[in-house]
């Protein structure tokens, strides 16, 4: 194996993504290995490492599968450089504005989320912290513990 190929088990540890994972991104598309070992093994480059990461950092926003697809397909393009200012490069950009717009919503919606949860979880300790005990009622009960 050459320095610019990595096994699946490397890959697997750089994106933080299990190996099943990695295998049914390959299944349904997303990812395809750039080559096999003689012994059959997937063989991955930085790539493809990148296109998982995206693939990553999409998947907690909510993105399906299709979305991922068509984003990676945009980004192939675009990277294929069709020429500046071309009708094909403005149409690959205006649709990556729309993911880029539709991440912008998610974000702010995970936030609300986030700022929730932790309201709940603040109110939570409040009572935990405030909440009447045994003890309170019995002041001998602390000298005892």
């Amino acid at each position: 194996m050459d320095d610019e190929h990595m096994q699946i088990g490397e890959v697997a540890a750089q994106t933080e993504l299990s190996l099943r994972t990695i295998r049914h991104y390959e299944e349904v598309g997303l990812v395809i290995p750039s080559a096999r070992s003689q012994g059959g093994f997937r063989l991955y480059t930085e790539t493809d490492v990148q296109r998982l990461m995206v693939i990553r950092r999409m998947k907690p926003l909510g993105f399906t599968l299709d979305e991922m697809r068509d984003l990676l397909d945009i980004t192939d393009r675009l990277d294929a450089a069709p020429p500046a200012g071309s009708d094909e490069r403005e149409a690959l950009l205006a649709r990556m504005g729309v993911y880029e717009q539709a991440a912008a919503r998610k974000i702010e919606e995970l936030r609300t989320q986030l700022t929730r949860a932790e309201d709940f979880a603040a109110t939570l300790r409040t009572r935990l912290h405030n909440a009447p005990g045994e003890d309170a009622a019995d002041p001998s009960a602390a000298a005892r513990a």
